[in-house]
């Protein structure tokens, strides 16, 4: 990584492997980024801040409103300010709401301000069907048509008992490719 720490917003959907963020959280700092965590209300239903504010040593998002100082609204903050919009886990819903630019939250609101020479990387995680639907699989041709790069999902056991695709790739991995793309 450059001399200048390089800021990675990290978006956490609701997705049971939400907790997963938070590990993926502490990679992303001992590799040298400067990691904003925002969390949707969904993912507020299976992971609480804390874990992310102690690992990132920042404060996190859990509201469009949400206000950190000053008088520029933090969304808009963060989205001047990333170097790195990173998704994960990424929902089938969110998918939807950014391939057809709905901004009702503040992870939606940064990514439709995100500079433009942040890149987006989006690792999703949800049921296998879910998955290989005719509409996610459009939004995700539609994400990749603006530059957004996926990793994942894999295949394995997942959590609504089904055995397929959908898992959330491993936070070892994603980490390293959001550092890799930081380069």
């Amino acid at each position: 990584m450059s001399q200048q720490t390089k800021v990675i917003v990290l978006g956490v959907t609701g997705s049971i492997a939400a907790h997963k963020a938070a590990d993926l959280t502490s990679l992303l700092t001992k590799g040298g980024a400067a990691v904003h965590a925002v969390l949707t209300a969904d993912a507020l239903r299976f992971i609480t801040p804390l874990p992310f504010k102690t690992l990132s040593r920042n404060p996190v998002v859990t509201d469009l409103y949400d206000e950190e100082e000053g008088w520029k609204p933090t969304h808009i903050k963060l989205a001047d300010e990333a170097d790195l919009l990173l998704i994960a886990p990424a929902t089938a819903h969110t998918l939807a709401r950014m391939a057809h630019g709905l901004a009702d939250d503040a992870l939606t609101c940064i990514a439709l301000a995100l500079n433009p020479q942040a890149k987006t990387l989006i690792a999703p995680a949800m049921n296998g069907k879910m998955w290989l639907h005719p509409s996610t699989q459009a939004n995700v041709e539609v994400l990749k048509g603006r530059g957004v790069v996926f990793i994942g999902p894999e295949e394995g056991m997942l959590a609504c008992g089904y055995e397929g695709i959908g898992r959330l790739w491993p936070v070892e991995k994603i980490a390293e490719k959001a550092l890799e793309m930081l380069l």
